[in-house]
């Protein structure tokens, strides 16, 4: 497994932490607060044992904090595990589900990222695979904008998203990405095992990587601007997967 340092900043991104499981080795806590989410982080604290508390004033934690919006809260983590695509399918046949799984071709905003994996967890979907280059990582930022999610769904990261592309297609997987040029996102079929692959904010899904789906869809809008955000795009692709597998 590959690894990455990460900091936890919020009060529901860290609650989500502990809920999870992660191991939290440092927890800073901004001194005098003992409102109800303080005090839930702290029972959730002291069932690790481990975990070093400290109070401090305000302006260590804006020092510490990257995201600037700590709301009180910072927690290091001992570490962030980034998942194998072998895990993400694992996980789809442990729930006996067809697989579910967003592709992202190069999202380098971290507050995309970050709601785009608290909108896999929240449709179902059994993981996420980013690439390693051109992209943003699994940050503070990422982190906090999952609002927690990042402890749940398994993210891992490729070298070649159109390779990986390739490798899923022989597991039975069928890609589907956004393009404005596409078929009506409403009239496709997108009851299988299913892809959901997501472009870059400003170029949209590669050419190469687009070549690699099997379908093409765009989302009918009436506004006057010709594109939706990554992470809403992502959105509504992905629960009309949703509606679709509920029919």
């Amino acid at each position: 497994m590959r690894y990455e340092e990460l900091t936890i900043e919020g009060r529901n991104a860290v609650i989500e932490a502990f809920r999870s499981g992660k191991t939290i080795d440092k927890l800073f806590i901004l001194d005098g607060c003992h409102d109800g989410p303080i005090n839930t982080i702290l029972r959730e604290a002291k069932k690790q044992q481990d975990t070093i508390i400290r109070f401090v004033p305000k302006e260590r934690l804006d020092q510490i904090s990257v995201t600037g919006k700590h709301q009180g809260v910072v927690a290091y983590a001992a570490a962030y595990k980034y998942a194998e695509v072998s895990d993400i399918l694992d996980a789809a046949r442990e729930k006996d589900e067809k697989p579910f799984i967003f592709i992202l071709d190069n999202i380098e905003d971290p507050h995309n990222l970050g709601a785009i994996i608290r909108t896999a967890n929240m449709a179902g979907a059994h993981g996420v695979i980013i690439a390693k280059d051109r992209a943003v990582g699994l940050t503070a930022t990422v982190a906090k904008a999952s609002a927690g999610a990042i402890n749940y769904t398994p993210v891992a990261r490729v070298t070649n998203i159109s390779r990986t592309i390739d490798e899923l297609k022989k597991e039975g997987i069928w890609f589907v990405c956004g393009d404005m040029g596409g078929e009506n996102l409403y009239d496709m079929d997108l009851t299988s095992a299913i892809g959901l692959v997501i472009g870059n904010e400003g170029s949209g899904v590669s050419r190469l990587v687009r070549e690699k789906c099997d379908f093409v869809a765009s989302i009918p809008t009436k506004g006057d601007i010709d594109s939706l955000n990554a992470s809403v795009a992502a959105g509504v692709m992905a629960f009309e997967i949703v509606r679709q597998r509920n029919l």
